[in-house]
């Protein structure tokens, strides 16, 4: 698989794993860095690195709260 520094708008969102309106919506915004050849914009996929290392912090912190016995309850009794 080759290892491509450009990415188109469908390629950015299959990348991250968001829908193409929404990469067209942030680069609109000014989010997402882009240029426009003429034809299409061109990302440079390097700008997402942070955002998809704090994903996979945070997918296996879920996985770790996924796994963690849930507490048992108390019971608080009235001792009047």
């Amino acid at each position: 698989m080759q290892n491509k520094t450009y990415l188109s708008i469908a390629e950015t969102a299959v990348y991250l794993e968001l829908p193409e309106s929404f990469i067209m919506e942030k680069i609109r915004e000014g989010r997402i860095r882009a240029v426009h050849n003429g034809q299409e914009y061109l990302i440079n996929k390097d700008q997402f690195q942070h955002h998809l290392d704090e994903m996979k912090k945070l997918r296996e912190w879920e996985e770790i709260q996924r796994h963690e016995p849930i507490p048992e309850s108390y019971d608080v009794k009235d001792e009047d």
